[in-house]
């Protein structure tokens, strides 16, 4: 019996990721013949940025959020009104994953509800952009 049989579906694209989660993006993506790293003997294979492009994502949008004594949620009736601290207009949060992306206003797109970014702030996770 071949042990490849026995792999869940699946195996084989995690196992080609084992090791990764000890290097950072950066160098994950970078170009092993740039800089340092291709001289150091520890650069990581150039990763084609495509292989995250069918991973499932969580986007939100937040209006606001509010505090609220669980006793008050609990006596709500249909009808009843929470005022939120959010001012009309103000873009609201756009959320991958519970993390900020960006700033959107909703706009409607052939009868549905839709988004407009208006800022995108920097990741400061990420480097600086080289220009």
């Amino acid at each position: 019996m071949n042990p490849q049989d026995d792999k869940p579906q699946g195996q084989d694209q995690l196992d080609s990721l084992e090791g990764l989660g000890n290097q950072s993006l950066e160098e994950l993506f970078s170009d092993p013949a740039d800089g340092d790293q291709a001289s150091s003997g520890n650069a990581a294979p150039k990763r084609d940025m495509a292989m995250f492009g069918k991973i499932p994502v969580k986007l939100t949008l937040e209006v606001d959020s509010v505090e609220i004594m669980l006793g008050n949620l609990l006596d709500l009736n249909p009808g009843e009104v929470l005022p939120l601290d959010k001012k009309v207009g103000e873009p609201l949060d756009v959320r991958v994953n519970g993390e900020l992306l960006a700033r959107a206003e909703v706009v409607v797109v052939d009868g549905r509800y839709g988004l407009r970014l208006v800022d995108v702030p920097r990741n400061p996770n990420l480097p600086p952009d080289q220009d």
